[in-house]
């Protein structure tokens, strides 16, 4: 055989390795993709290319077929979890190959969330970060605040930290801090259902907190899970420890149970809606009871979605203050940042 058939014959090989390990959609508007599904996570996909330096952003509704030979970890809608490959068999049906040789026909709609599992550690990550700074002549008023949010999201659980503080100073009032945080952990059952545990802290001068420390441990599940929201409640008991500021007033160590829930819009263009309220009702403090209120509205930057503005959000009530201190407590929060 002459070398330059050989040749030939070796580069069409090439190529159609090359190609056959690539992902492809077909877009509803009849537009072909080859390149490379990274991830789709609230009814949107992350796409790369060869031919572009940029990831594309295509709303998952706007497929019509897909092909992969990317190795997923899936998410449906009614909570089950898959690793394994999709594949159209129809327009608005796909198949999920598992890596466990099962086959499982779903509609489009029903897949909330891929994520690309052989990309390792960091790839499940995600973190973000806004700062909010106020200044005025008027006293010498100054205002800083920081909010930032990391976690990691494994197949089957998931953890999350959270860190926000507040400072403001101006001229002949006391200085004002706030600062709270928590860390969450969730593992994810059949049917949306999740245990879960987490430890929150608070100190808040206004409500003569030099600490709180929540320790809670409950059962939760999402009746709600889409690609356009989700929305879920858990129940459980909470261990709560207070120090004061006030030297004169003990510390108080109480159990108390708690209801929550929790609504996530993402599906509103470039803005994005998180509210969570939690309700403490006391045990061993008969008829006290404590809650806690989140708001988020965060919008992408149209020139980079990784860039936000951010208003929030935070009231936090207890109807048997300490003497000295208020029963609320709230912040608003307005800051740029920036997400990974």
């Amino acid at each position: 055989m002459k070398k330059g058939t050989i040749l030939t014959m070796s580069i069409l090989l090439i190529t159609t390795l090359a190609f056959s390990q690539k992902d492809s959609l077909i877009l509803v508007n009849g537009d072909k993709m080859i390149g490379e599904v990274k991830s789709m996570d609230r009814g949107v996909m992350t796409f790369k290319t060869d031919y572009s330096d940029k990831d594309f952003q295509i709303e998952w509704d706007g497929i019509k077929e897909i092909y992969t030979v990317t190795y997923f970890l899936i998410t449906l809608t009614d909570g089950r979890r898959y690793n394994g490959y999709l594949k159209s068999t129809a327009p608005g049906k796909i198949k999920i190959l598992t890596d466990e040789g099962e086959t499982v026909n779903v509609d489009e709609k029903d897949i909330v969330f891929l994520d690309d599992v052989d990309k390792g550690f960091w790839s499940q990550l995600y973190f973000s970060f806004d700062v909010g700074v106020d200044l005025t002549k008027a006293n010498n008023f100054r205002q800083y605040s920081v909010n930032s949010n990391l976690g990691y999201t494994a197949k089957r659980w998931n953890i999350d930290a959270v860190y926000n503080t507040l400072f403001s100073k101006q001229d002949e009032i006391e200085d004002i801090k706030r600062t709270d945080g928590s860390v969450g952990y969730k593992y994810f059952l059949p049917k949306d259902w999740y245990p879960l545990v987490s430890v929150n802290f608070l100190s808040s001068t206004e409500q003569q907190l030099q600490l709180r420390t929540t320790a809670k441990l409950g059962m939760g599940k999402y009746v709600i899970h889409t690609n356009r929201s989700y929305w879920g409640f858990s129940l459980g008991g909470n261990y709560n420890n207070e120090n004061f500021s006030i030297d004169s007033v003990p510390d108080r160590t109480s159990w108390e149970g708690f209801i929550g829930t929790e609504l996530n819009l993402f599906d509103i263009g470039d803005l994005t809606l998180m509210t969570k309220l939690f309700v403490f009702p006391g045990i061993t403090e008969a008829g006290r009871w404590r809650s806690d209120f989140n708001f988020d509205a965060k919008y992408e930057m149209p020139f980079d979605d990784d860039f936000y503005i951010k208003l929030g959000f935070t009231i936090n009530y207890d109807n048997q203050p300490v003497a000295g201190a208020s029963e609320t407590d709230y912040v608003i929060h307005t800051g740029f940042g920036w997400s990974w």
